[in-house]
């Protein structure tokens, strides 16, 4: 009798250690969840496309550079090979061969391709800054070449910017040569000539400062929304997002909302965020900048995030890493506003984007 007490103490008590012991490992389970664990591709991670504007020579040249558009990204913009002066540099020359290979480097990889862009102030070939025909001559012009590069692109193109920057600082239609001769009216214009050519294709009209200019902002909201009051075949906005680290986040969401309660569907089309808004030639990229830039990122993406479904174009940033940005050339300065660094490597804005697309 007492050796079976002495079974049962031993065993309760072995009962008791045990059930210690799994309490012990229950408390410890969320510090083990809260390490941070890397989860992408983001072309795999979000629910909406995922993309990067690319420098075609760079694509075909650099392994590294291809291989994050292969792994990352599942739309594709060109920097530079689908504008004016690229695609049509002489009145009756057409140079495809960037275009083309994007393309079909955009098919082999299962890539949208969204177009950028039809009509722009600037990049413009002198045949078209030097042209002295009438306005019929220009609209002849303006049309024939909206229509030849959609036909030519026609079902391979998912998308166009058919209008970029057509506003200026001071929210009013900008005085570019296409509405010296042509009028205010020429956007119209263009828009259904796009949408002639391409019945397919969705169009957007593309700009920058909605985050940080009120009037700016002001300006693109009038137009889009005039330009659906009038039925042109408008079916989003570009919000270019060339954004910085001094840009509150409230205005950041703000731009993205703004967009969207106009119904039509928004892209953020050309992100990149400063991290040396002042141009400081001594400046380095600091664990606090990265870090600043990754909650940057974080909130960027979850506003968009939040968007309904069918408004969400998707997110590209303007090229693929820190090696390549357009803004180290213009501020002459350190600069680092991609989320992969001058290696190719991820940084920590990558990780914020994949946290808030978890």
């Amino acid at each position: 009798m007492a050796r079976s007490k002495s079974v049962l103490l031993f065993g309760a008590l072995s009962l008791s250690l045990g059930l210690l012991t799994q309490c012990s490992k229950t408390e410890e389970a969320p510090a083990v969840a809260n390490v941070p664990v890397r989860v992408g591709p983001l072309r795999e991670l979000a629910p909406f496309p995922m993309g990067a504007a690319v420098n075609v020579s760079l694509l075909r040249s650099r392994a590294a550079y291809q291989g994050v558009m292969t792994t990352e990204y599942n739309s594709i913009t060109a920097e530079n090979s689908m504008k004016f002066g690229a695609l049509h540099p002489s009145a009756t020359t057409y140079n495809w061969t960037d275009a083309d290979y994007l393309v079909s480097f955009a098919q082999q990889n299962k890539m949208r391709v969204h177009g950028h862009t039809l009509l722009w102030y600037t990049s413009l070939p002198t045949w078209v800054t030097s042209f002295s025909g009438d306005s019929t001559a220009w609209e002849d012009l303006m049309r024939s070449h909206i229509q030849t590069v959609m036909t030519h692109f026609k079902g391979q193109v998912a998308s166009w910017d058919v209008v970029n920057e057509a506003i200026d600082d001071a929210g009013a239609l900008r005085n570019s040569v296409w509405r010296q001769h042509l009028g205010d009216r020429y956007i119209d214009r263009a828009f259904q000539y796009a949408r002639a050519a391409d019945p397919t294709a969705l169009l957007f009209y593309n700009d920058y400062g909605n985050e940080y200019s009120t009037a700016r902002r002001t300006g693109i909201i009038n137009l889009v929304t005039a330009l659906k009051s009038r039925g042109v075949p408008i079916d989003g906005i570009g919000l270019q997002m060339h954004t910085s680290s001094n840009t509150s986040d409230a205005n950041i969401a703000n731009a993205i909302n703004t967009a969207a309660a106009t119904g039509l569907k928004v892209h953020v089309s050309e992100l990149d965020i400063s991290m040396n808004p002042s141009f400081t030639a001594t400046t380095t990229f600091t664990a606090s900048l990265a870090a600043a830039q990754k909650v940057k990122y974080k909130a960027l993406v979850m506003a968009y995030k939040a968007l309904p479904a069918a408004q969400r174009h998707g997110i590209t940033t303007w090229n693929v890493s820190d090696a390549d940005t357009w803004r180290r050339g213009y501020c002459s300065c350190p600069e680092w506003p991609l989320p992969f660094d001058d290696n190719y490597a991820k940084k920590p804005a990558y990780d914020g984007i994949v946290e808030a697309l978890q």
